[in-house]
């Protein structure tokens, strides 16, 4: 009885250990590792429904030059340029330039409450950890891209930057074509 007892066991052992071979790489599959995006490279594609309830689709946006932003509600220096995000947004919205914030955020509710407070002239979408793999592995915010009219990158700018020089990029962008 003990023989048999150890050979069950055995068995399904095996069989777990077969199973979780098995299981590992379609889980590996499953979590895409982050691309290192640089400048020069194609930005990837994405469509998201923003908190007004319209789509934000980044290959619409094909001829604008583009800036997106990631952002969160807690975190202070991406407070502190939303308002010259909205002025940057405000100023060169005719010459071409689109914003679109994504929040970091967990949930809408703070962003909302974001949204009572300024008067943001751009949508906001909120982002999650597959969006930001999608774009580098998003691990510190502020994060700002900054796209072509033909969807190109041509600045990634983390952390806090001086206050100009994201409007110099953009002003650059938006007179080369």
């Amino acid at each position: 009885m003990q023989f048999g007892w150890r050979a069950l066991h055995t068995a399904w052992l095996a069989i777990a250990v077969a199973c979780l071979g098995f299981a590992c790489p379609a889980e590996a599959g499953d979590r895409a590792s982050p691309v290192r995006l640089d400048a020069g490279m194609q930005a990837p594609q994405f469509s998201r429904v923003d908190l007004a309830g319209n789509k934000v689709d980044l290959s619409a946006l094909r001829g604008n030059v583009v800036l997106i932003d990631f952002w969160a509600s807690w975190c202070a220096p991406c407070i502190i340029e939303i308002p010259r995000l909205i002025n940057l947004q405000k100023r060169y919205r005719a010459e071409g330039l689109r914003i679109i914030g994504v929040s970091m955020d967990d949930s809408a509710a703070p962003v909302k409450t974001l949204e009572r407070r300024f008067a943001f002239n751009y949508p906001l979408i909120l982002g999650d950890a597959k969006f930001g793999t999608l774009y580098g592995g998003i691990l510190g915010l502020p994060v700002r891209i900054l796209v072509s009219r033909d969807g190109k990158i041509l600045h990634i700018w983390n952390g806090e930057v001086p206050a100009d020089a994201i409007e110099t990029a953009a002003k650059t962008a938006l007179v080369r074509n």
